[in-house]
């Protein structure tokens, strides 16, 4: 697939995009809202929406059943702490386990909200175009963009990365 762009310009300059690789959750815990969608389907039915986001992530389904299950002891629910614990992980996000275990106990709504929010973010795809500049004459240059590489990272200009280095 190739698109024709015609620009009037003396140098082109190719686009340089560096991915950004965030060690944080891309929101807090307390931010339900941030994504309604979210919010919404764990008000209405929380059981469905942790399996739901337990199978979006890549595991069985039914795993979250166990911790309804076990709701009637007072402990910490394993497969929400395993689950919020797998997400940092996989996404090399810096907390620890005490805090895993602490949003797992008293907060496992909001828990499980941020890990939805957080696996939908990094399973976003962006589309990144190679354009590749052809001289066609006296000031005027024709780019043919191609696809390019597919991320599930930001991205961010290198020329946003010098200015803030200076």
């Amino acid at each position: 697939m190739a698109t024709n762009v015609f620009i009037n310009n003396q140098q082109p300059q190719p686009p340089t995009l560096v991915a950004v690789h965030s060690n944080q959750w891309s929101t807090g815990i307390c931010d339900c809202c941030s994504d309604l969608d979210v919010c919404c389907f764990a008000c209405w039915c929380f059981p469905c929406f942790t399996c739901s986001t337990m199978s979006t992530f890549g595991e069985n389904f039914c795993l979250p059943l166990l911790d309804m299950m076990l709701s009637t002891q007072p402990c910490t629910p394993p497969v929400s702490m395993s689950m919020r614990v797998a997400v940092r992980s996989r996404y090399g996000i810096q907390e620890d386990m005490t805090s895993d275990c602490m949003y797992a106990t008293f907060c496992n709504t909001c828990s499980w909200c941020q890990i939805a929010r957080e696996i939908k973010r990094r399973k976003q795809t962006l589309t990144i175009i190679n354009a590749q500049p052809a001289y066609m004459g006296v000031q005027q240059y024709v780019m043919n963009a191609q696809l390019g590489a597919v991320t599930s990272q930001p991205m961010i200009s290198a020329e946003v990365l010098t200015s803030r280095a200076m």
